[in-house]
């Protein structure tokens, strides 16, 4: 962002007759996502007032657009200023409705937006809208667990055997070649036409020796979007008999909720979303769980801004590779997989042995399986 586009914002409206545009789409939305809310300060100005307009100074207005809004700053502010704005809306506008009125709540369309809002205002909920945000938590979670398992779960159940077929048909187990075969006595060569009576279908391998996932997913606000499809994964994997998870969220400090893994919504309204960042001291945490290093997989969920000495993550990272932990860094967790992250320590936990990506919940069940194969 070049210095003229930061005086743009700073001067908001009025700078538009003295200052050239912005230099990128970008721009214009941070320009547009100021303006909802600090360009309440104009409203009944010199004693006049907008008919149109909501009162002076309020957010008072529909649900809906407020959500959409805070999902914008979100994306396009750094974390310490989308603390900012969060809290100047709450504190200067009136941005009350969502947080402590439960009928607001009942009268708005469940979504993952919506979700990602409560939960980095959570610190600010009354308590007269818990039922309500727990009844939303709950809508989300079961929308995105019943299109994530599927996937998830027959990905990390058993890859397909090749000498085994199954009594119980299904599409994405199909084996063309030994159907073939096996229905060569029904070629038609008048017609040039296969009749295919027995089609075959592989039978999946199920691996019996459990495996150690131990899944670290960093709490700060930007996490958001990867904190619920963390959750959900969490409730898959808990439910695979094959894999034995560990799950903690971290902020400064470390919390284990491995008690509460096996329920979504528990382990949302668990979190504490925003603070600072230890994720060294996480790393270290994970290092001091794990059982059996040769057959543990520690993932962690986190967008690599580390608030203490860099050195010390690497450093950390690097035992656990030693000791022949298979590690993955996930800069996002979640359905599009387009982060913001720290590239340089990206950079760095690769040169120690830890990939880095941004995977969607069904790429990750897949290289878990595939690492987890052996």
């Amino acid at each position: 962002m070049t210095t003229t586009d930061r005086w743009r914002l700073v001067l908001g409206r009025y700078a538009s007759d003295r200052l050239p545009p912005p230099g990128d789409g970008a721009g214009l939305r941070r320009e547009s996502a100021l303006e909802y809310m600090y360009g309440r300060e104009y409203q009944g100005r010199d004693g006049r007032e907008d008919d149109d307009s909501p009162p002076a100074g309020s957010l008072a207005g529909s649900a809906p657009s407020v959500v959409d809004w805070l999902g914008e700053v979100r994306e396009l502010f750094p974390r310490d200023a989308v603390e900012t704005i969060e809290r100047h809306a709450l504190d200067r506008y009136g941005l009350t409705e969502l947080v402590s009125d439960p009928d607001v709540l009942a009268r708005v369309e469940p979504s993952q937006e919506l979700l990602a809002t409560l939960l980095s205002l959570k610190g600010h909920l009354d308590e007269r809208v818990i039922g309500e945000v727990r009844r939303i938590v709950r809508v989300v979670v079961d929308e995105l667990r019943e299109r994530l398992e599927t996937e998830v779960s027959q990905a990390l159940s058993g890859r397909l055997s090749q000498h085994r077929h199954a009594p119980v048909p299904s599409a994405g187990s199909f084996d063309p070649r030994a159907t073939v075969r096996a229905n060569l006595r029904h070629w038609d060569a008048s017609t040039g036409r296969l009749v295919v009576e027995r089609p075959l279908f592989l039978e999946r391998n199920v691996r019996r020796v459990p495996w150690e996932v131990v899944l670290l997913v960093d709490q700060s606000g930007s996490m958001v979007s990867s904190v619920i499809h963390s959750a959900v994964m969490a409730g898959i994997l808990s439910g695979l008999p094959s894999y034995r998870l560990r799950l903690a969220v971290f902020d400064t400090s470390v919390v284990d909720l491995t008690d509460v893994a096996g329920d979504p919504v528990e382990l949302l309204m668990s979190v504490q979303l925003g603070g600072g960042t230890d994720i060294a001291q996480a790393v270290t945490y994970a290092g001091s769980i794990v059982e059996n290093p040769s057959r543990a997989v520690v993932v962690l969920v986190s967008d690599l801004c580390e608030g203490g000495p860099p050195s010390a993550l690497v450093a950390a990272v690097r035992r656990l590779v030693e000791a022949q932990v298979t590690t993955i860094g996930l800069a996002s967790l979640d359905g599009s997989a387009h982060p913001f992250y720290d590239r340089r320590m990206a950079e760095r936990l690769v040169d120690v042995g830890m990939p880095v990506a941004a995977l969607t919940p069904g790429r990750l069940a897949a290289w878990l399986a595939e690492v987890t194969a052996r």
